[in-house]
């Protein structure tokens, strides 16, 4: 199924948010759809891409493409309201809910963990570390299995809290020392969210994200969700079945379409729910012990070049899902792609920055 594919005007969607942005000329139109279609016809389609792409100007969906099912085999065909698993793309919601949290002054990031989970052994480690993954905190998705986790236990984000007080794992590096992309972070970021506003997670979310600006496809998992959500396969199409860590959220088990992430995109541009100085905050890098342009800000991966403007982006795999949420500021474009079938040309959407002005001379690779 295509979407925007022979009229150009046909794809284009009003702004999501209420923006001060230029109208995108019928021209425009034309030439980042040819651009966009020329990247998914060399780049995706011709390696089994099954999932959906978006890339909007301004606000305005410019291209739309939408390839194979949900459930591979089956006439369920994928369309722009299948949902699919965010995966890391998940932290953006989780981080910035933790930021909108802070805005309001109802908690500081320089609050250590201590403060929400008495006697946690990790005295140092503060919110801002775990947003920026330099806590040094140990992988769950890692240490639970030298620990000899019962898999027929399915783990929850208070289980992944509460192993690190039973088996105390050591940290990964000295607190604070250095970046180190660790998915325990989010799952405890979540559980803050959830201290502080005495909401569970997903209905935070949907309350202050998913309903106002209406992401009607969008909702954190849950076991009992496991029949209808889309499911997720090998690059061979085998089967990705649920674990045991598929109930951890925070650091993924978000749902969403790619036009439910471009109202959050837009969102994100509209000033109603972040200031200039919280998007600052996020969009800052804090990693600057190694040269490159790679980093990462509060919830968010980044490339910082020097001399060009910053690519804020992130991406994610979970099982067989991949996905990549690009945020090209400087023009307000964005790229999303998301699959459900194992894919690793998703991440491969550089290409497409060069089409836009501020960005043609990007070079370097995205990375999950």
């Amino acid at each position: 199924m295509a979407c925007g594919g022979e009229n150009p005007r046909a794809a284009k969607k009003k702004p999501t948010a209420e923006l001060p942005l230029k109208r995108v000329s019928d021209e425009e139109i034309e030439y980042y759809q040819r651009a966009a279609a020329h990247f998914y016809d060399s780049a995706l389609a011709r390696t089994g891409f099954n999932g959906a792409m978006l890339v909007a100007k301004n606000g305005e969906i410019v291209f739309e493409r939408y390839n194979g099912a949900k459930h591979l085999g089956q006439n369920d065909t994928i369309d722009q309201n299948t949902p699919f698993h965010l995966a890391s793309v998940s932290k953006t919601f989780t981080a910035m809910a933790i930021l909108k949290l802070w805005q309001e002054k109802k908690l500081d990031l320089s609050d250590t963990l201590g403060t929400y989970f008495p006697g946690f052994p990790y005295k140092s480690v503060n919110i801002r570390m775990l947003l920026n993954h330099r806590s040094g905190l140990p992988n769950y998705t890692h240490y639970l299995d030298h620990y000899k986790w019962d898999k027929r236990i399915k783990a929850t984000n208070q289980d992944i809290l509460q192993s690190l007080y039973t088996y105390h794992p050591p940290l990964q590096f000295v607190t604070g020392k250095h970046f180190g992309y660790c998915n325990t972070n989010y799952a405890l970021l979540a559980l803050i969210i959830e201290k502080v506003s005495g909401k569970w997670y997903g209905d935070y979310l949907a309350e202050n994200f998913f309903r106002p600006l209406g992401m009607h496809n969008s909702f954190v998992f849950r076991w009992e969700d496991s029949a209808r959500v889309t499911p997720s396969y090998e690059s061979n199409n085998r089967l990705y079945p649920l674990d045991f860590l598929d109930l951890v959220y925070g650091d993924k088990n978000i749902y969403s379409t790619p036009r439910d992430l471009l109202k959050w995109d837009q969102a994100l541009y509209s000033g109603k729910y972040f200031t200039q100085a919280t998007l600052d905050s996020a969009y800052l890098p804090y990693s600057l012990e190694k040269p490159g342009v790679r980093n990462y800000g509060l919830g968010w991966r980044m490339m910082v070049p020097p001399d060009g403007p910053k690519i804020i982006y992130h991406n994610g795999w979970w099982h067989g899902n991949n996905t990549v949420f690009t945020r090209l500021v400087a023009d307000t474009a964005t790229i999303i792609v998301l699959g459900n079938k194992r894919n690793a040309a998703i991440y491969r959407v550089k290409p497409l920055f060069r089409y836009f002005p501020s960005y043609s001379g990007a070079q370097e690779d995205m990375e999950n």
